[in-house]
C-alpha cells in the first residue's frame, strides 16, 4: 500500500508505519513546536479554549494546546496506529479519535474554538485543502490555525514529502492565498527553521 498509486490511501499507509517512530519522537517533536506555540500564545488566549486537532498523529501539537491552558482538546487522525499512539500517551486527558479530515460530520458547526492542525495541509493537493479547510472553518467558532512548511524546507522533510509525494512546493507558494479566499482575516508568523503558524479567523 505505500506505493499505492491513490495518494490516500499511500500516505495512510505511510502514517501507519512510521507512528512507532513518530512516538518515539515524542518529546523532540513538542521541543520542536515550542515556537510556534509561542506564536500562539502571543495572538489567542488558549485558556478555557475548546480544540479540535485534524492530524493529530501521536498528540504532541495536540497536547501543548492542553499544557498551554486549552480546557478541552480531541484528535482526530485517519491513520488507526496515530490514534492508538496518542490515546496511550495523552488519554484521558485528551480525547482522540479516527476520522477524515475532508469530511468530519462527526462535529458539529462551530463546536470548538479553535480548530488547528500541524503539518497535515501540505500533503494534500488543493482541492482537498480546500474540503479540509471548508470542515475546520465549519466546525471552529473563530479561530483556524495551521502550523505548516514554509521557506526552505529540511532535507529529511524533503525527503519524507518525496516518499509521500505531498504538494509541499505548491502549499508553500500558495497556501496564504488559499485562505485568503476564505477566512476575512490570515496571518502568517514565522516560527522555528522552515515554518511558519497561519493563522484565521471567521
Amino acid at each position: 500500500m505505500i506505493f499505492s498509486k491513490d495518494p490516500h490511501k499511500r500516505a495512510k499507509s505511510i502514517f501507519n508505519l512510521i507512528a512507532p517512530i513518530y512516538s518515539a519522537l515524542d518529546a523532540y517533536v513538542k521541543k520542536g513546536f515550542g515556537k510556534a506555540m509561542n506564536n500562539i500564545r502571543e495572538e489567542i488566549d488558549l485558556k478555557g479554549k475548546s480544540v479540535l486537532d485534524i492530524g493529530t498523529g501521536p498528540g504532541a501539537w495536540a497536547a501543548l494546546y492542553k499544557e498551554n491552558g486549552a480546557s478541552k482538546v480531541h484528535g482526530v487522525d485517519f491513520a488507526q496506529k496515530m490514534v492508538k499512539t496518542a490515546s496511550k500517551r495523552y488519554a484521558p486527558g485528551i480525547t482522540f479519535s479516527t476520522g477524515d479530515a475532508e469530511n468530519l460530520t462527526e462535529f458539529e458547526d462551530e463546536s470548538f474554538d479553535i480548530v488547528t492542525a500541524s503539518f497535515l495541509l501540505h500533503g494534500v493537493t488543493e482541492d482537498k485543502r480546500k474540503l479540509m479547510l471548508n470542515e475546520m472553518k465549519r466546525i471552529s467558532k473563530q479561530h483556524v490555525i495551521i502550523n505548516d512548511y514554509f521557506g526552505k524546507t529540511p532535507a529529511v522533510a524533503r525527503f519524507l514529502e518525496y516518499l509521500e509525494k505531498s504538494d509541499y512546493h505548491h502549499f508553500k507558494e500558495n497556501f496564504c492565498n488559499e485562505l485568503n479566499n476564505q477566512f476575512p482575516n490570515v496571518k502568517k508568523e514565522k516560527a522555528s527553521f522552515g515554518t511558519s503558524v497561519y493563522f484565521a479567523s471567521k
